[in-house]
């Protein structure tokens, strides 16, 4: 019973991930994409926020507070 609780949370969380990925038009961290293969600062410094309403998922975004540090591309 427990076992199948755990793993509705994990297809949950499972899904918002995949949505969120999905969502973001671009390279980022460690998700590459190879349709969008480079960052975008300009329309992607944002979060992705998915949250559940009563007729599925949903999408919005919230605004990035840079603090101590400037965002860089990581160099692999």
């Amino acid at each position: 019973m427990l076992g199948a609780l755990e793993l509705g949370f994990l297809m949950d969380c499972a899904e918002t991930t995949v949505m969120a990925a999905l969502e973001r038009k671009e390279s980022r961290g460690a998700q590459f994409r190879t349709d969008f293969p480079e960052r975008n600062d300009g329309e992607w410094l944002k979060h992705i926020d998915v949250s559940l309403a009563a007729d599925g998922p949903r999408v919005s975004y919230s605004p990035v507070t840079i603090t101590q540090w400037q965002p860089e591309e990581r160099k692999y």
